[in-house]
């Protein structure tokens, strides 16, 4: 046999395993391109169709226009603990100040038994309530007249669905502070050991319930929230949660709500990405007394004044 014969003979076989080869890799592709297509579509239906939901205290057009030019953002967080039967109370209030240019993120917390004007009813109470007597709107009005600051959007998450999605992720670990024994907000006597500790759903609702037991109160406990919510992100967001993504978007779509689209979410991916650099966290700061016979949190009007200027600050 001639060695030409051998050559074309040997170039076949390798002709067709590359031909093969490639063909693999095409499918695949195509497969992996059809996948995140179809997660992308579903995460585009959810938000558009079951989490957002615009309000009349907030102009969405302004909220828009401001994330295309990459200008300042004031985006209020809610906490809400709302059950069957139940109004529901924002148990977390945070404001979330966007400066993009700056390259700067604040999270301002306010305490939920913060005594203040609820906008719409005329009478001060705690600013929780402004959600029990009005929903996010008047909690939304409440918030920016206290603190003298405009919102441009809202993101509102039913406490409860925290149960759910750290189930969507698989579990969270967190760095716990404290030694404690649970009575009764997850199960009765379980141990929540310091330092490191893994948590399933339940576990971490247990987790950010307590209060009575931490001695710093509403600020450990919002802490543990904090904690809790960035765990979840970053679970969320690892290569090993690509599989979880459809339960995520699923729990997403049943406890959450917000005045951004699905097309404001992605400016804001992408033109606020690198705000976390420089990250500032603050609890609005007061003291804890009496008024008959109910507890209230007293912010003074010069601690008012100081986080107005956080809030309104650029550069």
């Amino acid at each position: 046999m001639s060695e030409q014969k051998r050559s074309n003979r040997n170039k076949k076989p390798r002709r067709l395993w590359l031909k093969v080869s490639l063909a693999v890799i095409l499918i695949l592709g195509l497969g992996v391109s059809a996948y995140a297509f179809s997660i992308y579509n579903d995460a585009k239906d959810t938000v558009n169709e079951k989490i957002h939901k615009k309000v009349s205290s907030i102009d969405h057009e302004i909220g828009k226009k401001k994330i295309e030019t990459q200008e300042p953002l004031n985006i209020l967080l809610l906490g809400v603990d709302k059950r069957a039967g139940d109004s529901g109370r924002s148990d977390a209030l945070m404001v979330l100040s966007l400066d993009p240019k700056n390259n700067k993120m604040k999270l301002i917390s306010i305490p939920r038994d913060t005594r203040t004007t609820i906008v719409g009813e005329g009478f001060e109470d705690k600013i929780n309530h402004a959600y029990a007597f009005g929903g996010t709107d008047m909690s939304i009005s409440t918030v920016e007249s206290m603190l003298d600051i405009s919102l441009d959007y809202y993101v509102q998450m039913n406490m409860e669905g925290l149960t759910e999605m750290v189930g969507a992720v698989g579990g969270i670990t967190v760095d716990n502070q404290l030694d404690w024994y649970d009575t009764g907000y997850y199960k009765k006597g379980y141990h929540y050991a310091k330092g490191e500790i893994s948590l399933n759903g339940p576990q971490a609702m247990g987790y950010v319930r307590m209060r009575y037991k931490d001695p710093n109160g509403d600020f450990g406990r919002t802490k543990r929230q904090r904690q809790v919510i960035e765990a979840i992100i970053d679970k969320g967001s690892s290569i090993a949660s690509v599989n979880k993504i459809d339960n995520m978007i699923d729990v997403l779509g049943k406890n959450m709500a917000t005045n951004m689209d699905f097309d404001d979410m992605k400016d804001l991916l992408f033109n606020y990405k690198n705000v976390r650099k420089n990250t500032v966290s603050y609890m609005l700061k007061g003291s804890g007394t009496k008024i008959d016979g109910v507890y209230y949190y007293l912010v003074p009007d010069e601690e008012i004044a100081k986080v107005h200027e956080m809030i309104s600050e650029v550069g």
